[in-house]
């Protein structure tokens, strides 16, 4: 469509030029003829050309556009000079234009139809006498019209030849972008759809992609970290260059701390450039040291409940025999000894039982209880302590939820975290104690403004006996993970001097 467009916008230039450069008068006949030839070939190009846009175009166009094609080449031919005319080339473009939108079978019928127009245009020509050049020697008319056949006959079977060509190459071609695209697809959703993460950086160690899981793990957007350096994004990983088979690497910080599995191996085709694939560990981490933590627990539970078991019975005999002395005490100065022998076998005694609660801690007997009503009474009993005193301490727990548990065990738990959230804080801190709902838990975060949990001592905060305060057993913490565990559920903790301490209880629902 175009290339007739073009045809006739040139036909039309060279008419009007041929016009303008003869004399001034009035046009004649074969300049009428002309234009309106020029004229019905726009229309029937923009006929066309309106229903191939609508999607309506089809086979039948086709042949009408070569039918068309040939009568304005004989109108054009017979207007300029017919056997002798310089346009008979136009015949030609016909056939070819045939080839083009109809294959060789079109190719072959257009010479065929443009063959029989020429050879009535000659013969007519001859028979009615109004040659322009006047009549031609039938040896000369049989030389034009068999060299005019036999070059549009070879055009056709030229032309058609390499249409065909064309359009099985175009057709492969085709298939093989249709392949190529399909191969995209597929390497993208590989991509999109692999857990892992995986990134590239090129020799200039500068991010050059980066799969929605990696962005997932890493916490970033694909759009913020592309053309950044690889140090920025994975700290460390220069030095695992350039092919490490499996090594682990943390992070961020705070909430954004990350434990990666990751592997390093250079990029193939692209000299310096490196292939990242790399897992997130946290969790499972996480759930080791719990196990381990788990072990340590029980190993010492068990020491723990022996050693009770062994200092109750010699605890009492040595309480009851400072009683005894105590009655019979003459003087302030043994009656002030056996007090002290007494009250550090109290002591002692609390401590055991303390032992005993951790090391044997009571199944929990479990009651269907409102967990917002439980957390806000536990936090206003709190309010009253010492070491509330000049701490801000908010309270949110919007949702009511329902959670199977021991009340009076899970207050034990809060009172030791929202007491070690107070410590922490100090005077003029900031405690918040909160109650979320996910799908398969309930959560209590209990946060303060102290953040003072370094990471070597994060390792050992649920162990027994570990206390970083002055006369601590030790076994707050500890005690707590125990009843938690017990209700089948778990205890996390994070700290960051600027963020703060954050311990988080989930229950199951």
């Amino acid at each position: 469509m175009l290339f007739r467009t073009v045809a006739a916008s040139l036909s039309l230039v060279i008419t009007l030029a041929r016009l303008l450069l003869q004399p001034t008068q009035e046009l004649s006949r074969a300049d009428t003829l002309s234009l309106a030839v020029i004229v019905v070939a726009y229309v029937s190009t923009l006929v066309v050309g309106l229903r191939l846009r609508r999607g309506r175009g089809g086979l039948s166009d086709a042949w009408v556009q070569v039918a068309g094609d040939v009568v304005i080449a004989t109108g054009l031919v017979y207007l300029s000079g017919g056997a002798d005319s310089p346009l008979t080339f136009l015949y030609s473009l016909s056939v070819i234009g045939a080839a083009v939108v109809l294959d060789r079978r079109g190719a072959l019928w257009a010479a065929a139809a443009s063959t029989l127009c020429f050879a009535a245009l000659v013969v007519g020509a001859r028979f009615l006498g109004d040659a322009p050049g006047g009549l031609m020697p039938p040896t000369r008319v049989m030389f034009v019209l068999g060299s005019n056949s036999l070059a549009l006959g070879l055009i056709a079977v030229l032309a058609g030849y390499l249409s065909r060509q064309l359009s099985v190459a175009g057709g492969a071609l085709s298939a093989r972008e249709a392949d190529l695209h399909r191969l995209g697809r597929l390497q993208q959703q590989i991509l999109t759809s692999m857990p892992s993460g995986l990134a590239t950086c090129d020799a200039e160690r500068r991010i050059t992609y980066v799969n929605p899981a990696g962005c997932t793990i890493l916490q970033v957007e694909t759009a913020s970290v592309v053309g950044t350096e690889v140090e920025t994004l994975l700290p460390g990983v220069s030095g695992l260059a350039p092919r490490s088979p499996r090594s682990e690497l943390v992070v961020g910080q705070g909430a954004k701390r990350r434990i990666l599995g990751l592997s390093v191996t250079p990029l193939d085709g692209e000299p310096g450039a490196l292939l990242m694939v790399f897992q997130d560990l946290t969790q499972l981490r996480r759930m080791e040291n719990d196990l381990k933590r788990a072990d340590r627990l029980a190993s010492l539970g068990a020491l723990s409940a022996q050693l009770a078991h062994e200092l109750r019975n010699p605890l009492a005999s040595m309480r009851g025999s400072a009683q005894l002395l105590a009655q019979d005490a003459q003087d302030g100065v043994s009656q002030k000894l056996t007090n002290i022998l007494m009250r550090e076998s109290d002591r002692l005694a609390r401590l055991v039982e303390e032992f005993l609660r951790f090391a044997r801690p009571p199944m929990p007997v479990l009651q269907v209880v409102p967990l917002a009503t439980l957390v806000t009474e536990t936090v206003d009993m709190l309010r009253v302590d010492p070491l509330a005193r000049d701490v801000r301490v908010e309270v949110s727990a919007p949702d009511a939820v329902a959670v199977a548990v021991d009340p009076d065990q899970l207050r034990q738990v809060l009172i030791n975290l929202v007491r070690n959230g107070f410590q922490a804080a100090g005077p003029r801190g900031h405690v918040k104690v909160a109650l979320t709902r996910d799908e398969n838990e309930a959560r209590i975060r209990i946060w303060d403004s102290g953040g003072g949990i370094s990471e070597e001592m994060m390792g050992h905060l649920f162990e027994p006996f570990f206390t970083t305060r002055d006369g601590g057993t030790g076994l707050g913490l500890s005690t707590a993970h125990s009843i938690i565990r017990a209700h089948g559920g778990s205890i996390q903790v994070r700290s960051n001097r600027d963020e703060g301490t954050e311990f988080m209880v989930g229950l199951p629902l």
